[in-house]
């Protein structure tokens, strides 16, 4: 482990110690690793409350950090952030997120402007704020969640005056257009308003994967009284494009990813159909000051989702020339089984509503910040009869058309939810150098259905932190999370839409967090226990599996960020190592390996240079790299480690009035050819090439 830590402990230990002044430069607000100056991050949970002393990481990013990086999907978070890697993320479908390690679940571990939704969708980022990553066991906000961290999206608000446009282009000919519109009006400016409006024609370099996607969002508030405001919100969202399914390993052989199209599309037989993502989402929000110290919130929200999932599937494949089926990879000769799989007519559903209050006080001498609340949260899956039909022998080339097979007569089970939650924080100054911090989750979850069965338990979290100086801390925490884990809705599971016993983890984590005017970093260990689930297959061609608890998911890590402001250049650095390993499983060969797709070390960083000889043009680079990760679990394939560099530009001037912003960017600029990550989906090995370089450019216009 140590071998594996040690280059990136180093150079965070090198960049928090370095006190020496910087030269003078423009400090920029664009992107917050660990939380700058008096950023705050409602993902955290103690008010207002700035991240950068908090005992906890998380990163923010805003909606230029976002835009800058070319981020226009959850998915994508991954260029910003070491510590976020590719989780079966395939384009055309809804974004799937590793954090620390372990994959974060779609139906827990997302919020919105902090109440939980549903992520199994596509989400727009057109009125998206800023997005906050929460790294770390979860019970502190989530009565569920996968380990790892919780992701929050923060809507865009009225504010001021805002008056903005987006046109985009990127290779292959995909097209953005966006208006970004916001007003306050009324006698003393009392009401807000924001609109924004979103329309893109999705060409991907993926062959067969053209398609669309819309947006459209409004958000209000009436600032009723100096004490009270009311806030409503809504948006609708569509987008319908084919899916490209992964690629996958042949027979006991990796294929070289130089020899691998990565414009291929499996999924491009003639009865073919796009996955259709709809959603509806609405909140209202009342908030109410109580004198000066405390405050009252009333914040409820709607989420209404509808999906038609349809795709070309390959899976496994039959040799006939040695009578071998092989149940996850493809055969060595190229050659997949395809099926048709269709689940039309998919509907989700979430009601949340969260009663808070939180204020200060102090008692027997002691500061305290307190936040105590319910959160109520309904969820209702419905799905019809399903298509998961074998339709004939394809190749991994796509060369191959086969027959349609959408006989939906595969049953499914709907799935009803209800859980109620109790929380309690408290963040007591015990001194001015000593902080204690403190929380309690209590959950009950009722189910009904044929998964259903009742639920409680209690999570708590605290931590100790101590002020090294006014711009430094250090932390110790200690927490719990609780997993609720329901077997996939599949045919190929015996046990499918079980309800698995409750999974808690437990984690630790220690840290030290700089912030001054012009640098902020941090080094952190956390150490992550978890129980493991695993199917259990059948080595035939009629492949069915179980999914049980068995054993536990041990991962410890060093996470380290640094952004920096010297002059006219600025640097931004995280890297992330982890060792995680399997323990406890009953297959004692399984004991001490690597879980797949999990790469043991992440590193991302980012340049930028002010080019003075033109005032307001800015060049940038970034480089990625991921290191090796196990394709399957036995670790008998590994995936080798890659690096990829970007390149770009952007130049902002004012033109009659209008302020524009100029981004070009070369993706993947040296077009690096490699597995880009490697998901074991549904028992089965799935590669995903990285995407070959690429032009992206965009202007955005302030009017």
């Amino acid at each position: 482990m140590a071998q594996h830590f040690t280059p990136i402990a180093l150079a965070a230990a090198a960049l928090l110690a370095s006190s020496a002044p910087l030269a003078r430069g423009q400090a920029s607000d664009i992107v917050t690793i660990t939380g700058r100056g008096n950023t705050e991050s409602s993902v955290g949970g103690f008010g207002n409350v700035p991240l950068a002393r908090t005992p906890m990481q998380a990163s923010v990013y805003g909606r230029e950090a976002l835009a800058d990086g070319g981020v226009t999907s959850i998915a994508e978070l991954t260029r910003l952030d070491a510590s976020l890697a590719d989780a079966y993320n395939a384009e055309g479908y809804w974004s799937f997120l590793t954090l620390r390690g372990f994959v974060i679940d779609n139906r827990t571990n997302y919020r919105r402007d902090g109440l939980p939704i549903n992520a199994e969708t596509f989400i727009s980022l057109a009125n998206k704020e800023r997005i906050e990553v929460l790294k770390g066991t979860s019970g502190i906000q989530a009565g569920t969640s996968a380990p790892g961290g919780i992701v929050n999206l923060v809507v865009k608000r009225p504010t001021g005056s805002v008056h903005q446009g987006v046109l985009g282009w990127q290779q292959d000919g995909t097209l953005l257009t966006q208006v970004d519109l916001g007003h306050r009006f009324g006698s003393n400016g009392q009401f807000g308003a924001r609109l924004n409006i979103q329309a893109v024609s999705l060409r991907p370099a993926a062959r067969n994967a053209d398609g669309q996607s819309r947006a459209v969002a409004l958000a209000t508030d009436w600032q009723i009284t100096g004490d009270s405001k009311l806030e409503f919100e809504l948006e609708s969202s569509h987008r319908a494009q084919p899916s490209v399914p992964g690629l996958s390993l042949l027979g006991n052989a990796l294929p070289k990813a130089s020899s691998i199209d990565p414009r291929v599309n499996l999924n491009n037989q003639a009865w073919s159909l796009p996955v259709v993502l709809d959603g509806d989402t609405a909140s209202l929000r009342f908030t109410q000051r109580l004198g000066a110290a405390w405050r009252f919130s009333a914040h409820g929200m709607t989420q209404r989702l509808r999906s038609d999932d349809r795709v070309a599937f390959p899976f496994g494949c039959y040799d006939a020339n040695t009578d071998t089926y092989w149940a996850d990879r493809y055969c060595p000769d190229g050659s997949v089984d395809l099926y048709d799989f269709r689940s039309e007519g998919e509907r989700r559903r979430v009601d949340a509503l969260d009663l808070h209050v939180q204020g200060s006080f102090t008692a027997a001498g002691l500061r305290h910040s307190l936040s105590a609340g319910y959160l109520n949260t309904r969820a209702s899956d419905r799905f019809k009869p399903q298509a998961f039909n074998y339709s004939g022998t394809g190749r991994i080339d796509a060369s191959i058309a086969t027959p349609s097979n959408a006989d939906a007569s595969t049953p499914t089970n709907n799935r009803d939810e209800r859980s109620r939650e109790w929380y309690l924080r408290d963040a007591i100054e015990l001194n001015p150098a000593w902080q204690l911090w403190a929380g309690l989750r209590h959950s009950r979850i009722a189910r009904t259905g044929a998964s259903g069965y009742p639920q409680s338990f209690t999570t708590p979290w605290m931590a100790l932190a101590y002020s090294l100086s006014p711009a430094s801390m250090a932390y110790a925490s200690w927490g719990q999370g609780v997993e609720s884990e329901v077997v996939p809705n599949l045919p190929i599971y015996r046990n499918a839409n079980q309800v698995l016993p409750a999974l808690k983890s437990r984690q630790w984590e220690g840290g030290i967090k700089h912030d001054s005017t012009r640098r902020q970093a941090s080094l952190v260990a956390f150490n992550i226990r978890r129980p493991a689930s695993a199917d259990t297959c059948s080595a035939s061609s009629t492949l069915l599996c179980t999914r049980a608890i068995d054993g536990m998911a041990h991962h410890r890590g060093l996470e380290a960020t640094h952004s920096e402001h010297m002059g006219a250049w600025t640097v931004q650095f995280s890297g992330m190592a982890l060792r995680a390993t399997r323990e406890g499983s009953r297959d004692a060969s399984l004991n001490g390996l690597r879980p797949t797709n999990v790469p043991a070390t992440s590193l991302r960083l980012l340049l930028t240079r002010d080019i003075a000889a033109l005032p307001g043009l800015n060049l940038r680079s970034s480089l990625t790299h991921e290191g090796a990760r196990m394709a399957l679990p036995d670790n008998s394939i590994a995936v080798p480690a890659w690096t990829r560099l970007d390149l770009g530009a952007q130049y902002r001037h004012t033109a009659g009035g209008t302020q524009l912003l100029w981004r070009v960017d070369l993706q993947n600029a040296t077009n690096r050819r490699a597995w880009r990550e490697a998901p074991y989906q549904f028992s089965h090995a799935y590669l995903f090439p990285l995407a070959a370089r690429s032009l992206r450019a965009s202007v955005q216009a302030d009017f």
